[in-house]
């Protein structure tokens, strides 16, 4: 991945109006895709095209739309979908590719493109390499008699609500609860009223007037503060927001309190093992609280740690045969249900495996570990790893927290900046044993 001229671990991503986020680069990218897929062989392919609601969407769905038609692709446009949603539809309108134009959690002025393979996943580091090698060939326009032709589909939210709801059982209801949901002015806010409502729950919905500029803007899964108010000012049960693109999803319990994706991992999990119905381990990240695994570790279910990504908790779900996976920033991956971390999917999951149980007593069996992370910001930093100095100083650390706490160091991909974090019982030791590491590491990339 490091190797990539445009695509990073989640698709490309960057500021609107600057290169590659502008119309030259999409039109040129969405021939590229058609050209890739031409190469496959095979009849006419077609490519869906989803988004979420920034106000730039309109200019970069037009510019793929151009890009694809020239090279032979027929292209189905879905207007303001989730990521998900365009994951499923994908495989369920038996596409060869998906393509979901977002940034997720960011403000508006910046977009992002993401793809999906004809399977929903996704794409292989192969496929996406081929996609560079082809954007900066010659554009050629196939003959007008094989040009793609682009219609929209009219049903795409009505379609993409049925399969949510068909990820639970057929005799699961809502009734009775009153929820609040936070649609972050983003993908989910056609949908996400409508699926719960139909599932029984008294809704209550905000962050669900988009207009093209107000997307996370303090709202949503990395603005939770709204919902947190919102709860205990009407008396809820709970509430769930999603981010600007749908595919996290973090919760509030009926007290206000916060739960992230480690909480919602153990709930799932402590339901599912407890059923018989857990495959594999679960897998989280880097990232994931140490509380989580000694929690999982009392149920005797194991925690498998990837690095920070979903396609990484996804490739060790994948390679342990587990269902269950996702990061402590909400993305939830229930690969029994959906191929893809998926907002709403995973909400229902969780409430599914409540069963009716209060939220906040199902979360007591997870005890978060305090955790501090400082990063070391200088030129050699991430080379200071390698150093026996920076080697000794962990060690040292990782004796001192052994079966209390844990130590990772995590260089920067892309900036010269090292992230310490350390997590243990005793706040005040944690903080300097973070503090004292963080010191060797920026030390050591001075001299180097």
């Amino acid at each position: 991945m490091s190797q990539r001229k445009y695509f990073g671990t989640d698709g490309i991503r960057g500021r609107v109006g600057e290169w590659p986020i502008n119309a030259e680069f999409m039109l040129r990218l969405g021939r590229a895709l058609g050209a890739v897929l031409d190469r496959r062989g095979g009849t006419r392919h077609t490519v869906l095209i989803g988004k979420d609601t920034r106000v730039s969407g309109y200019m970069f769905e037009a510019a793929l739309e151009a890009g694809l038609v020239s090279a032979g692709v027929d292209v189905r446009m879905l207007g303001p979908m989730p990521t998900p949603a365009v994951a499923y539809l994908t495989h369920s309108l038996r596409a060869d590719a998906g393509i979901v134009i977002s940034a997720s959690h960011n403000p508006h002025y910046d977009n992002g493109i993401k793809f999906f393979s004809a399977r929903g996943e996704k794409l292989s580091d192969a496929m996406e390499a081929a996609i560079e090698a082809e954007i900066d060939a010659p554009f050629v326009t196939v003959p007008s008699e094989k040009l793609g032709k682009a219609r929209r589909i009219d049903d795409a939210v009505t379609r993409y609500a049925e399969f949510c709801k068909s990820t639970v059982a057929e005799d699961f209801s809502l009734a009775g609860l009153k929820v609040v949901l936070d649609c972050a002015n983003g993908a989910t806010y056609q949908v996400a009223p409508k699926v719960f409502a139909e599932l029984g729950a008294e809704v209550t919905a905000f962050g669900d007037k988009p207009d093209g500029f107000n997307i996370n803007r303090d709202v949503g899964s990395t603005h939770p503060q709204a919902l947190q108010r919102a709860v205990q000012e009407l008396g809820a049960d709970l509430g769930i927001a999603f981010d600007g693109d749908g595919d996290r999803v973090q919760m509030v319990d009926r007290h206000g309190a916060l739960a992230d994706g480690d909480d919602l991992l153990y709930v799932i999990a402590r339901a599912w093992h407890a059923r018989g119905q857990l495959q594999g381990p679960v897998v989280g990240t880097l990232m994931s609280n140490y509380g989580l695994q000694l929690a999982l570790d009392r149920l005797g279910v194991p925690l498998v740690r990837a690095k920070v990504g979903d396609r990484y908790v996804l490739q060790q779900l994948k390679e342990h045969g587990g269902v269950l996976g996702g990061e402590t920033s909400g993305h939830v991956l229930c690969l029994d249900r959906a191929t893809t971390g998926d907002g709403i999917v995973s909400a229902l999951a969780v409430l599914e495996a409540l069963a009716g149980e209060d939220f906040a007593v199902a979360r007591q069996g997870l005890h978060k570990l305090p955790q501090v992370m400082i990063n070391v910001r200088a030129d050699g930093a991430r080379e200071a790893l390698a150093s026996d100095e920076v080697r000794q100083a962990l060690a040292g650390t990782e004796r001192t927290l052994q079966g209390r706490g844990r130590v990772v160091l995590r260089a920067s991909g892309t900036e010269p900046l090292v992230r310490v974090t350390v997590e243990g019982a005793d706040e005040a030791e944690v903080r300097r044993l973070a503090q004292s590491l963080a010191d060797v590491v920026k030390s050591s990339a001075e001299r180097s």
